[in-house]
């Protein structure tokens, strides 16, 4: 049974003139990786600011752990965790001393604060140094250290890979899946679709103040029927005929190979179809619709609409 970490009702905030985000209502559960997936100004930090108790919202209600996050009991904002698209900390100070102020801001103890650094890619020598030093990256990684203090239960993370070379990326990652398998619910903010693909759960797509679609990947691709992509290559030689099972445009990318796409549907028939004389085939690509191609069906779908 899901446990909401965050429920949002209903939730509008305006500003002035302006309605930043339109009557939207989801849940975060506990243990759970959402994607937050919009282009600039769709409302993503908006949403951020009010779990995280920011703002307020100007119709609707926000249940954090079951407090208001604007009001509630300031234990509640210990367990929250936050990492912001743009760190910035005091330049004279060191990634030790650095860790120690938020610490003590959060009321929670530092006694694991260079456990947290190593974590992260800062050992001993990084950590002394003082931030003025840092690379972009570095910060980076001082930002997430930061958002781990406390041991939190949610975890809100906004373009949280910027700056981060693959191998650090990875490490990242690694470190989300332990602290999700320890029951932490993490919100995922980012631009970086490929990377979210195959590391969240769900994912939610905002557009202009409100939620267009939420589901796993295979909801929405039930949900936007996008063609499944195929690249066959074939042996030199192999008697190449076009399917017959189902109706399908092959196009032709490079000798013995070709491309096409096919309806959900029709996948597997087409395959079986495909692989009939499996000696005949050499390579076989099959491409579902991707996290990119499926937030462009969506966004083009939501301005149809309007």
């Amino acid at each position: 049974m899901m446990h909401p970490t965050v429920l949002l009702s209903g939730v509008v905030k305006r500003y002035g003139e302006v309605q930043a985000i339109k009557d939207i209502s989801f849940a975060l559960n506990e243990g759970e990786t959402v994607a937050l997936v919009g282009h600039n100004g769709a409302g993503k930090t908006t949403l951020i600011k009010l779990m995280l108790g920011l703002i307020r919202p100007s119709a609707g209600s926000i249940k954090v752990m079951g407090e208001d996050p604007s009001s509630g009991d300031f234990s509640v904002r210990q367990r929250l965790g936050y990492l912001p698209e743009s760190v910035a900390f005091h330049m004279a100070l060191t990634g030790r001393e650095t860790l120690a102020f938020y610490a003590r801001l959060k009321r929670v103890s530092p006694s694991n604060s260079m456990d947290l650094l190593e974590r992260v890619g800062l050992g001993a020598a990084a950590a002394d140094r003082p931030v003025r030093t840092y690379s972009k990256g570095m910060r980076q990684r001082l930002g997430l250290a930061q958002a781990l203090l406390g041991e939190p239960r949610l975890l809100l993370l906004d373009e949280p890979t910027s700056g981060l070379d693959p191998a650090l990326r990875r490490r990242f990652y690694d470190l989300l899946s332990e602290l999700r398998a320890k029951g932490t619910t993490i919100l995922l903010s980012s631009h970086a679709l490929t990377e979210l693909e195959d590391r969240a759960d769900r994912v939610l797509i905002v557009n202009d103040g409100v939620a267009i679609a939420d589901g796993t990947l295979d909801d929405l691709r039930a949900l936007a029927r996008l063609p499944t992509r195929v690249s066959v290559r074939f042996r030199h030689g192999a008697n190449i005929r076009s399917p017959k099972s189902v109706a399908v445009a092959w196009k032709p990318t490079a000798p013995e190979t070709f491309e096409f796409e096919v309806a959900m549907e029709d996948k597997i028939t087409l395959l079986k179809e495909v692989t009939a004389n499996p000696d005949d085939v050499v390579m076989l690509h099959v491409n579902e619709p991707s996290l990119d191609d499926l937030y462009a069906h969506f966004l083009n779908a939501g301005r149809a609409r309007v």
